[in-house]
């Protein structure tokens, strides 16, 4: 009976972990679309310095205000783009980005509370209690990597490095992914082997969103509006223009675009191919992501880009992968 009553407890812990890290990867979501928001209306370099504690306190008076817009004034941004910007249109594009870092705030916080509640009440065993020590410190990381790709756009060219926007959004896939990953494990009635078709599925997902997050910081979305094809061409004729060769691929738009399509051409064979094979809810989950995803990645790019499209593209990169994921762990042996 003591056996049993232990088992039945140590099950409401893991679905209580579970549950705690399921709540952490659903607000890595929300932090992924806001961020995707600001990145669109162009907000993320209002906010000039970077104040993990002080800074979660807004302007409460004219004068603070007054004060921010000043600083913002020094930037290339408002000098080269908005130097025509009033405080009311300053305004509009601060709150995005307070938004964005209240929210990193706030994520650290609902993460770090529970972790330490569970680790002083023996909750975690080594293993699990080290992997989601793990978690938060590439929680640190992200907020460290924010501001440092926010640092990129304050020196001389109004715009963020891509590479440091694309390197941002992958840490944040990978957070939401090990939060998700193992709070699957938690559920799990019994630990399996992973299928490593299933799990490399779901890398090439990952990739896929890391080109679009080269596209996004190269705006190379607003080019070549077409589709199937690019400006009437299967392989455009811009595709290798720079010199040496592979700088193409980290700096021409013509061939950032074509590798995310290319990418998107390969999951549209794989995806269905999986979801034949496995036809579990999962790989179903997965295949309408990906349809709808596809669907909202077009549109997005005949449209040039406009941002309730953009934001909800961004936002159903990530729930595909949570959904091939989903199938990667479902696929186990």
């Amino acid at each position: 009976m003591h056996a049993t009553a232990q088992l039945d407890m140590d099950q409401v812990r893991r679905r209580a972990i579970a549950a705690w890290l399921l709540l952490c990867a659903a607000l890595a979501f929300s932090i992924v679309v806001v961020g995707g928001v600001t990145r669109l209306t162009h907000s993320g370099l209002s906010i000039v310095e970077w104040q993990p504690l002080v800074g979660a306190i807004p302007p409460l008076a004219q004068g603070d205000w007054e004060s921010l817009f000043a600083k913002y004034r020094e930037t290339p941004e408002f000098r080269l783009v908005n130097f025509d910007m009033d405080l009311a249109g300053f305004k509009r594009i601060f709150w995005w980005e307070y938004v964005h870092r209240l929210l990193g705030r706030l994520i650290g916080l609902a993460f770090l509370a529970p972790f330490l509640w569970f680790l002083a009440r023996r909750w975690l065993d080594a293993r699990l209690a080290w992997s989601l020590a793990g978690i938060f410190a590439l929680g640190a990381l992200q907020g460290a990597l924010g501001w440092y790709m926010v640092r990129s756009g304050l020196v001389d060219d109004p715009r963020v490095s891509h590479f440091r926007l694309t390197a941002h959004l992958g840490l944040a896939l990978a957070i939401l992914a090990a939060e998700l990953w193992i709070a699957l494990d938690l559920l799990a009635a019994r630990r399996a082997k992973v299928d490593r078709r299933a799990f490399a599925l779901a890398a090439l997902v990952f990739a896929t969103a890391l080109s679009g997050g080269m596209v996004a910081g190269l705006r190379a979305g607003l080019a070549y509006n077409t589709f199937p094809l690019m400006d009437g061409q299967l392989v455009p004729s811009e595709i290798l223009m720079l010199e040496p060769w592979w700088r193409n691929f980290f700096y021409n738009i013509a061939t950032v675009q074509f590798v995310h399509r290319a990418l998107f051409w390969l999951l549209a064979i794989l995806v269905p191919l999986a979801w034949w094979r496995w036809r579990g809810t999962a790989a179903t989950a997965m295949l309408a992501m990906f349809v709808a995803q596809a669907t909202l990645g077009v549109s997005t790019l005949l449209l040039a880009v406009p941002i309730p499209l953009a934001a909800a593209h961004q936002a159903g990169a990530v729930l595909l992968l949570a959904a091939a994921l989903w199938t990667a762990y479902e696929r186990r042996a």
